[in-house]
Parts: structure tokens; sequence; C-alpha cells
């Protein structure tokens, strides 16, 4: 008798004996559970990360419209290009046409040929300048510069510095960009201790 009582008082305090698994459960999604300083964090850090990711992709786009930009004005001022290239064969020979022409001056219908030859190319290579932007360069006695001028010959001489002997075909560009290298010669030092610079040195030649 007193077995089945002690078994029955045992069953009912095992009822009503608080449940240790569920609390340990509980406690651990309280502890899970971030706090509101916490989501705050985190929704900064989020926050910041997608505005570094927005300024990004608009330093981007600023870049690509940039360039965009620089590309259609390069088109734009170099699309006549071939067609200036085309044109230099025509100027160089009516370089070679007044300069062969210097000693018929001296005959009156000679003379009158090469001033009208003269003015011709006066005006074309005006217009050509104006309207074009093409520029020609390379001048005898001129310091001698590798990135424009092509050196097909030289020669020593009593310079301080290479400088243009001959200038066989003029060098040309259209703004920033050359279209062809001049073609010269160029006098270099010859190490004799000659003083004289490109510009008394084009001075002279002029003269």
């Amino acid at each position: 008798m007193n077995t089945e009582e002690n078994k029955e008082e045992q069953k009912v305090d095992e009822e009503n004996a608080p449940n240790t698994e569920v609390s340990e459960e509980t406690q651990e999604v309280e502890e899970k559970e971030p706090s509101l300083e916490e989501k705050l964090a985190d929704t900064e850090k989020e926050l910041a990360e997608y505005k570094d990711s927005f300024l990004r992709k608009c330093a981007d786009f600023d870049n690509y419209r940039k360039r965009m930009i620089k590309e259609k004005q390069e088109a734009i001022d170099y699309a006549n290009n071939n067609l200036l290239s085309d044109l230099l064969s025509f100027l160089d020979n009516l370089d070679r046409v007044l300069e062969a022409s210097e000693a018929a001056k001296e005959n009156d219908s000679a003379k009158s040929l090469v001033e009208g030859v003269s003015m011709i190319q006066k005006q074309l290579i005006g217009m050509l300048e104006s309207k074009y932007n093409l520029v020609s360069f390379g001048e005898k006695g001129d310091a001698f510069d590798p990135e424009k001028h092509e050196a097909i010959a030289s020669n020593p001489a009593p310079v301080e510095e290479p400088v243009l002997a001959e200038v066989y075909l003029k060098g040309y560009m259209v703004k920033d960009r050359i279209i062809r290298h001049a073609k010269v010669m160029v006098s270099m030092p010859d190490g004799s201790g000659g003083t004289q610079s490109a510009t008394e040195n084009k001075e002279s030649s002029e003269n």
C-alpha cells in the first residue's frame, strides 16, 4: 500500500517539476537574439556597403561618359586625316616646283608663273590651316626632335646640339597628332667644341 502511494507521489512531483530542457532552449534563443544596438550596427554597415557600391558605379559611369566624349571629339577632330594625308603629295609637288623655279625668276614670263604657283600654294595652305588645323613643321636650322623628325642622313658639324641640315620633306600635324614626320638630314655635334645653337644655326642658314 505504501509502495503504491509513494509511486503516485513521485509521479505527481515529476509532473509538477519545472521543465529544465524547455528553460534551457528558451535561454539559448534569448542569448542568440541580437540587441537593438547590434541590429543598428548591422544596418549601418549594410548602408555603408550600398553607398560605397553606388559611388563606385557613379565613378565608373562618369569615366565612361568622359571617355565617350573624348572619343567623339577625336573622331570629329581627325575625321579628315586620310584626306589630308592624300593632299600632302600635292603640297610636296608645289614645293618642288617653287624650288626648281627659283633660277627662272630673272625671266619675266617665268617670274609671273612662279608668283602664280606661289599664290596658289599660300591659299591652299592657308585654307588647310584655318579649316582643317593642318600645320607644317620642319625648317632648315630647327633643333632635331626625334618625336617629329625622321633622320634619313646625318653629318658631323660644329654645333652644340643636333640640328636640321636639310629638309627633304616637311612634316605635318593636325592639332597635336602627327600625320607625317619630316624627313631630314641632321647635323650632329662633331666634338670640336662648337657652340653654335639651333637658333643661331637657323639664322645663319636663312641668311
